[in-house]
């Protein structure tokens, strides 16, 4: 079962892929005219009415297979506000098959005629809310014949995700769908058939370019809607609380804060003006701390700790009490994974340890990455927790679901690449999912050393990687404006 939000994130990962949008259309053109002949026998007559997007696309995909069938199609909109290239070439298409179709400038002026079927390719599962026209008088229209409904992937005017049907939806006698039941189309009193489109496994296993797709903000934000980040680290090391802080910075966060000992506090600073620095007494973090850092803690959204924090054991005790007590969202890093296992919490903790790191705290590890993936997965459904494992390819797992990441080369062995990730899954996680969160800072952090790899070869540092994080996180949607 996916959203359908997941629906896009797949399409645009199996491109990635070398699975063109335009097959995946094709496909599920092909999957609708098989269930039209499933509804009605040839010579039948069917009116396909199709919406502007890829929705409306496979509806007239399936035009083109239609031919023993008296088939209208009647496109809602003229044909030069179609929203996608592939739609339109598919519009074009039918022109060239002398397929008997339809522009619909006025809601008024549709007629469906006396069709044995009706299929409805007027929305599909990214548009909610009440039907506006001249979708509301194609849904009118559709319910009060007395054709038989086949609706594409969703009924129009229904949410895919809840189920609920806005005033006006169309009422299905059958749904087609692909690749994926959605969640909503369960409350449905309709057939519900499902049909694999071509899209490969690899798109769902390995973090792609459509996975950016969850990222997203509103043209009416505000400070603070996207995330305020503490970095509670440093100590034995200045640097490394600094690059997870400047990279959640780059990563959308709209504060972040760094907690840090006193002793380094204006060096930490000293790195960025961009970063506001509180500092605790003395050297490194001290049980007496944790009262203080759970206040501040409480105060944003997602708290990195560990970079550059030390292994003392005092330490360590600091950052177990924490989590033990902490219920936010937590990424543990470096010296405080050790704890985790440990402990008892409520907190939500992603943990990012290397493959070395892993093995310390009680999990397996393997060269072959599928087998490491099944290892990670058991590791982190006993832990209760996100896990991260760094690797050539990064494995990120919550015990149930698992992705893999691809992304990044051997110049990142470089020190301070985990902490510059450790900051990117702490923004993240400040507006998604955990394992979501986990997996788009993974593809992100080795896009970012690929990007800068190709620039600069193998001479790259870990500040090369924070200044390059923002421009990799640009969605496909983004590049295309």
């Amino acid at each position: 079962m996916i959203s359908a939000g997941e629906v896009a994130v797949l399409d645009a990962n199996a491109e990635a892929l070398g699975v063109p949008r335009k097959q995946l259309m094709e496909s599920s053109g092909n999957a609708v005219a098989r269930a039209v002949r499933d509804l009605a026998d040839p010579g039948s007559s069917v009116a396909l009415v199709c919406g502007r997007g890829n929705n409306g696309g496979d509806g007239l995909v399936a035009a083109r297979f239609l031919a023993d069938y008296d088939v209208t199609v009647h496109l809602l909109g003229r044909a030069e506000t179609i929203s996608t290239r592939i739609a339109a070439e598919n519009w074009e298409a039918l022109g060239e098959a002398e397929v008997d179709a339809h522009e619909v400038s006025d809601s008024t002026d549709l007629d469906l005629g006396d069709p044995d079927l009706i299929v409805d390719a007027m929305l599909g599962t990214g548009i909610a809310g009440a039907l506006r026209e001249p979708e509301r008088t194609a849904a009118r229209l559709t319910n009060e014949s007395s054709a038989t409904v086949l609706s594409v992937d969703v009924p129009s005017g229904v949410d895919a995700d809840t189920g609920e049907a806005y005033a006006g939806a169309v009422e299905a006698d059958r749904v087609v769908t692909f690749h994926d039941t959605k969640p909503g189309l369960s409350e449905l009193d309709a057939e519900v058939r499902v049909e694999s489109i071509g899209i490969p496994e690899a798109a769902e296993t390995f973090v792609g370019p459509g996975d950016l797709l969850r990222l997203g903000r509103e043209s009416e934000s505000h400070k603070g809607d996207h995330g305020e980040v503490l970095v509670v680290g440093g100590g034995p090391y200045t640097g490394a609380p600094t690059l997870s802080a400047r990279a959640a910075l780059r990563a959308g966060a709209d504060l972040v804060r760094v907690a840090c000992p006193e002793s380094i506090a204006r060096e930490v600073q000293g790195f960025s003006e961009d970063l506001i620095v509180r500092s605790f007494a003395g050297e490194h973090l001290l049980p007496g701390h944790v009262q203080w850092i759970a206040a501040l803690a409480d105060e944003h959204d997602t708290v990195v700790f560990g970079p550059g924090l030390g292994g003392h054991d005092e330490t360590l005790e600091a950052v177990g009490s924490f989590l033990e007590g902490f219920e936010g969202t937590a990424v543990v890093d470096a010296d405080a994974l050790q704890v985790v296992p440990g402990i008892e919490t409520d907190a939500t903790l992603i943990c990012t340890p290397h493959q070395g790191e892993l093995e310390k705290i009680g999990g397996e590890t393997s060269e072959d990455w599928r087998e490491r993936a099944d290892l990670v997965e058991g590791f982190a459904a006993e832990l209760g927790h996100v896990l991260l494992v760094k690797g050539a390819y990064d494995v990120i797992s919550d015990g149930e679901r698992t992705r893999v990441s691809r992304t990044g080369n051997p110049g990142m062995t470089v020190g301070g690449t985990g902490d510059v990730l450790a900051g990117v899954t702490g923004a993240l996680a400040s507006v998604l999912d955990p394992e979501d969160a986990a997996a788009v800072a993974a593809y992100a952090n080795g896009r970012a050393g690929d990007v800068v790899l190709e620039e600069r070869g193998y001479g790259l540092v870990a500040t090369d990687l924070v200044d390059a994080i923002s421009g990799v996180l640009r969605s496909p949607e983004d590049e295309d404006e």
